[in-house]
């Protein structure tokens, strides 16, 4: 185990999205000096000329201070491994993890082991979750493959790649279908994969110390005067958020909720669990601000994994509303705001984090209408 975890960024992104271009790039930039890239196979990154030394069988030390690192067996086992390699000081003391997923990979099970494994979350943490989207070809894999709009969904940050190869009119109406996906994402413009790396971390879940506008990019607009009445489903326009057209990319919709009522942790917790638990595959992300008896809380959640609750310092505005932004498939805006009302149930037993008897009651009834 390692003192402090880790932060770990992961790059996804379609087939033919560039992923391999990027990690070329980004494999012979200074900036990953102390860096530990994960791939999937050495002989589709070309860095023997890059190659300084191989301190252990499935690991390359570059010349710019980076280890490259193929994934052996599973990826908990390589991380596990390349732990203890550095707790041992068999390897540089690397600071950083970035890790590729295959073209058809789904991100969300590689998510889930570094948030919810025991023994990989002692030594990383998640960071940011980058996807790269092809300028020319992402329209069409939106409309075929469920897994390239899925992709989308997760991320924190979008490179549209192949931009010398699409005009200004397709990529303003690509990123107005990436934002109709992802309300809050950050997307750059990239060519041949030339991006500065210190863009591609510290995007993820805002810090305790997290600043106005951190929180807000986060949350996809102004925390202070949201839309409540927003719907991105293709069918309501806001004043807001403008959307390109009406596809719907396999039916998956955006929601912006409020929530007036400040919450106990306990209801917050129940409301998470019950999300995760009977609408988990449908619910893409969940990202939030909740107001928990008078704290600021982030909470972020990805289909069944749902990432530690940060409490924030202050709140980043005077409305101390909770607002949630729901990513999911197949969900309708009346579901989720009937989920809410989880968050009133009544008082829990002091000291104990259970509810008592009649709070109970409610939410099983709540449950009976969600299901």
């Amino acid at each position: 185990m390692l003192s402090q975890p880790l932060p770990v960024s992961i790059i996804t992104g379609f087939l033919g999205s560039g992923k391999t271009t990027l990690l070329n790039r980004l494999l012979q930039h200074p900036a990953l000096a102390n860096s530990l890239v994960i791939i999937n196979e050495f002989g589709e990154v070309g860095i023997d000329h890059l190659l300084v030394s191989t301190p252990i069988e499935n690991m390359r030390l570059l010349s710019n201070g980076c280890l490259c690192c193929a994934v052996r067996g599973e990826l908990v086992e390589t991380l596990a491994d390349a732990a203890q390699k550095r707790s041992e000081g068999v390897v540089p003391p690397f600071e950083r993890v970035l890790v590729e997923t295959t073209g058809l990979a789904d991100p969300v099970p590689i998510i889930q082991t570094i948030v919810t494994d025991e023994e990989i979350s002692q030594s990383y943490r998640l960071d940011t979750v980058i996807g790269l989207v092809d300028a020319v070809h992402a329209q069409s894999q939106f409309d075929n493959h469920a897994e390239a709009a899925k992709q989308v969904a997760v991320s924190d940050l979008l490179l549209v790649s192949k931009t010398d190869m699409a005009d200004q009119h397709q990529l303003a109406e690509l990123e107005g279908r990436l934002r109709d996906i992802n309300r809050g994402v950050d997307i750059l413009r990239v060519v041949q994969g030339v991006v500065d790396p210190q863009l591609l971390f510290g995007r993820g879940t805002p810090s305790p110390l997290a600043k106005v506008g951190d929180v807000e990019r986060w949350l996809g607009g102004r925390v202070d005067h949201g839309a409540p009445d927003c719907d991105l489903d293709g069918h309501e326009h806001c004043q807001h958020h403008d959307h390109v057209d009406s596809r719907h990319d396999n039916d998956i919709r955006t929601f912006t909720l409020f929530h007036d009522e400040p919450a106990t942790p306990q209801a917050v917790t129940t409301w998470l669990t019950m999300l995760a638990s009977f609408k988990g595959a449908n619910l893409l992300r969940v990202k939030g601000l909740i107001n928990v008896e008078g704290r600021a809380v982030v909470i972020h959640a990805v289909q069944t994994v749902i990432h530690e609750p940060i409490e924030l310092k202050e709140w980043p505005s005077p409305d101390k509303r909770s607002r949630v932004v729901f990513i999911v498939r197949h969900m309708r805006r009346e579901e989720l705001e009937r989920s809410l009302d989880v968050l009133s149930i009544g008082d829990t037993h002091p000291g104990e984090n259970r509810l008592d008897p009649k709070a109970y009651a409610q939410f099983v009834e709540m449950v009976k209408t969600f299901v």
